[in-house]
């Protein structure tokens, strides 16, 4: 599927969505209202943005490929943010890329408050999605939820419980309750990728399970506890914050935890607990 001469650029992960079931099940799921802005990340040739604009109240397509963004800026429904073109919802193409660029550059280029609540939407590129979501989870102005497209394998850590979470899975899940929609599969896509993809759902929590002045010292004690994520905690926590075995095996206790169980077995409430316990 090669259109107006546009093709996939392999260095930035270009698959295009083409199935139309797959993109009016994502729609659905993001629950849109003609009130909604919707942030959509990679839109490529914009075969979800169409339905987007159809859905919400004011899309707004980030596009990291110049060639893409000026062939989005060439549809009809296309604004610069500064109107809408009779019978089409608003529709803004930017061309940034979504790592560098914060939420509230986006809306204010669509000229709208910078406090306007959204929701992301997007087939995320497999080389930067984890980092897209986590940008978006961490900024100053959250989405109220996410609907994103993601390697399977990448959907799964993020969605992990108790017993199989991850640093990744305790890093989403501070911010949002995460959940697996349905996958897709390589034939959905052009060209197909070489991985199953998962379109995940993330309603981001009112609040972080973790009070935000702690939240720097709970995720450096959590990346030293995954550290090395297969031995025991005292051991991969004394080793990632640089402590000796005894000041680990002592806050550990502190905490209420057994030193001998691997971190992937710890909750988010027992993370916050040890950290609070290094901290002391």
């Amino acid at each position: 599927m090669r259109e107006a001469g546009i093709s996939p650029t392999k260095s930035l992960g270009q698959h295009f969505l083409t199935d139309t079931s797959v993109l009016n099940r994502i729609v659905a799921a993001a629950f849109l209202s003609p009130g909604d802005t919707v942030i959509e990340v990679g839109p490529g040739l914009g075969a979800l943005t169409q339905r987007l604009i159809e859905a919400a109240g004011h899309v707004i397509a980030v596009e990291l490929d110049a060639k893409l963004a000026d062939r989005l800026r060439a549809t009809p429904s296309s604004s610069t943010g500064r109107g809408q073109r009779e019978g089409f919802s608003p529709f803004t193409v930017v061309h940034a890329d979504a790592l560098l660029a914060s939420p509230t550059d986006l809306l204010e280029a669509a000229s709208l408050p910078s406090e306007t609540p959204y929701v992301v939407v997007g087939n995320l590129p497999y080389n930067a999605g984890t980092a897209i979501v986590r940008r978006f989870l961490e900024a100053t102005h959250q989405p109220q939820r996410l609907i994103v497209m993601l390697q399977r394998e990448v959907a799964e850590s993020m969605t992990a419980p108790v017993g199989e979470t991850g640093l990744l899975g305790v890093s989403v899940q501070v911010y949002a309750e995460a959940r697996r929609l349905f996958n897709v599969p390589a034939r959905a896509f052009y060209p197909p990728p070489k991985v199953t993809s998962t379109v995940l759902r993330l309603d981001v929590r009112p609040e972080p399970l973790v009070p935000r002045p702690e939240i720097d010292a709970f995720f450096r004690v959590v990346r030293a506890g995954f550290s090395a994520p297969r031995k025991q905690l005292r051991n991969t926590l004394a080793n990632g914050l640089a402590i000796s075995s005894e000041e680990a095996t002592g806050a550990i206790e502190a905490a209420g935890l057994d030193g001998s169980v691997r971190p992937a077995l710890l909750s988010v409430d027992d993370w916050l607990r040890l950290s609070r316990a290094v901290g002391n």
